[in-house]
């Protein structure tokens, strides 16, 4: 066991589905053992955390028992707190022999992959990796929305076997290995006995059959490396940090499986002018002493361009004036924010003579 799931994760115990998948992506992408800086043991960790604490079941048996799973096997419970009695071969039937299906959608390879030597991953078709990316935007752009195009280098499917991996026109055979069944069984012991193990056939990568001759392009992999152009609509009300998700946009999968996704990176440079506050716009007016104690109609300067408006008599410094819907667009909506004016009064360091007598004046009179 790693040790505490919701700790490598960095989330608290009460966190939410998106809270906890949002995590999950930021860690699997820093130490994705492809990655430079990856770290392979913590990229497992990362995995084994998510795939407990993603799973309502998973999670609540966790939450139950402790961080190692371990000590809530009372009546009725099984190893680690587990009920396994719906399971073939637990209560010693058997001879004490379990069998878990470790191949697509086996339920738990990847809790028990490091006990078993593979788990569910062990050895099928791999799907492709996710890409990430950084792009920077101005201020204006994540007002009004932008378009970004990237140039990435990427394995992309073999367009001479479409993927397949076969020659064109090689035969499609049954695996000698696996007889046709896409799978492997093997008798593996643990601390919690005896398991038979069936892991995906590495012959065919699952699928049962081989192609009697490879493509000479990709060498069997049903992928080569290109160059691609991919162009990226950044929603208008995207904030600095946020990430836009383009499913299929990664690199394809071996021999026809699923293809990764491509992660954009948004960063929005900070304005001279102007700064966000949730959907609001803030910006700074300054006004003379004379305009705040009589009042005036001043320019102001929104995203949108200049707009005249009313400073009423009496305004005090570090009063906040609004304007309607002069702000940013709520990124999933159709709802747009206010541009806030924080007025300043300056103040002069130095007067005539004779706007000393006049202010001189106003004072007696406010006696």
């Amino acid at each position: 066991m790693a040790g505490d799931y919701y700790k490598i994760l960095g989330i608290s115990k009460g966190a939410s589905d998106d809270e906890i998948k949002k995590a999950y992506r930021k860690l699997a992408h820093k130490y994705h053992p492809d990655k430079s800086g990856g770290d392979e043991k913590k990229f497992k960790e990362i995995n084994e955390a998510y795939q407990v604490l993603s799973d309502k079941s998973k999670r609540a048996q966790y939450d139950q028992f402790g961080q190692t799973f371990e000590g809530g096997a009372g009546p009725g419970g099984g190893a680690g707190g587990f009920d396994f009695s719906g399971f073939q071969g637990f209560g010693g039937q058997n001879n004490g022999g379990f069998e878990f299906d470790f191949g697509e959608g086996g339920g738990f390879g990847d809790i028990f992959s490091d006990i078993f030597g593979g788990g569910r991953n062990g050895g099928r078709k791999k799907a492709g990796r996710d890409i990430q990316v950084d792009v920077e935007i101005s201020f204006e752009e994540m007002v009004r929305g932008a378009k970004r195009e990237f140039d990435l280098y990427k394995k992309v499917e073999c367009d001479l076997c479409q993927g397949t991996g076969g020659a064109p026109g090689a035969k499609e055979e049954t695996c000698p290995t696996c007889k046709g069944s896409g799978k492997i069984q093997k008798t593996v012991s643990s601390f919690l006995g005896s398991f038979s193990q069936v892991s995906t056939c590495q012959n065919c990568q699952g699928s049962g059959k081989i192609f009697s001759k490879k493509c000479n392009k990709c060498g069997g992999d049903g992928r080569v490396k290109e160059n691609r152009k991919i162009s990226v609509d950044i929603p208008a009300g995207i904030s600095s940090g946020q990430t836009i998700s383009v499913q299929g946009q990664g690199e394809a999968g071996e021999q026809g499986a699923r293809s990764g996704d491509l992660y954009v990176n948004v960063f929005v440079r900070p304005h001279n002018e102007f700064k966000r506050e949730g959907n609001n716009i803030i910006s700074v007016k300054h006004i003379s002493f004379s305009q705040a104690t009589l009042g005036d109609k001043i320019s102001v300067e929104t995203i949108d361009g200049s707009v005249t408006m009313k400073v009423p008599a009496g305004t005090q410094s570090g009063e906040l004036f609004r304007i309607r819907d002069k702000g940013v667009p709520a990124l999933r909506g159709s709802s747009r924010g206010d541009h806030l004016v924080k007025i300043i009064v300056d103040i002069p360091k130095k007067l005539s003579r004779e706007q000393k007598n006049l202010i001189e004046d106003l004072r007696n009179l406010s006696l």
